[in-house]
């Protein structure tokens, strides 16, 4: 005979500890504070990693004559969602993190490696949100809420809906989901 307080007790006590701490799918969609701005994803570098690029920086995040990395992370369940129907679901989160560049350092005789964090900013799918279901935002160093939401007439917006594959966003430069977004 099965023993309900030995095999529910604990999984429910373990399932109440995971929404306690945030653990869980809920965790990955986008928190905001009460004036509307985005909370940092604590744990992005956990994410899917999509793609990294040297001197693709534009903004205010870019550097005169100094090539910046950008690093693209979205959260989990997107990405599943992506791959299953090559679409992206509400409550999409990707993370463009900045990192300068360095070429002398260690052993490293030409190339060039990831140095410190210049800083992140996000593209987040929120379709009841946002007019336009998406919205930009940008963080300040060291800070756990973003900036205001780019305004809507803002490069961001105009460069995405002109260049971005899918659903305004730059699939082109992320090699694992190009096979995705052509069928």
């Amino acid at each position: 005979m099965l023993n309900y307080r030995r095999t529910f007790l604990p999984a429910a006590v373990i399932l109440g500890a995971m929404a306690l701490s945030g653990a869980g799918p809920d965790s990955e969609a986008p928190q905001y504070n009460r004036e509307g701005r985005l909370l940092r994803p604590r744990d992005y570098r956990e994410w899917i990693f999509l793609s990294s690029g040297l001197g693709m920086t534009y903004g205010p995040l870019a550097a005169p004559g100094e090539p910046r990395f950008d690093n693209v992370f979205v959260n989990p369940a997107a990405y599943r969602a992506f791959r299953a129907t090559g679409h992206w679901p509400d409550k999409t989160v990707l993370v463009l993190e900045v990192r300068a560049a360095q070429s002398k350092g260690s052993i490293n005789q030409g190339g060039h490696f990831q140095a410190e964090l210049v800083g992140i900013e996000t593209h987040v799918k929120d379709e009841k949100r946002f007019p336009r279901k998406w919205a930009f935002f940008g963080f300040r160093e060291g800070a756990d809420a973003s900036e205001p939401a780019a305004a809507e007439n803002s490069s961001c917006y105009t460069c995405h809906e002109a260049n971005g594959t899918v659903d305004t966003t730059f699939v082109q430069f992320y090699p694992t989901l190009q096979p995705v977004a052509r069928k």
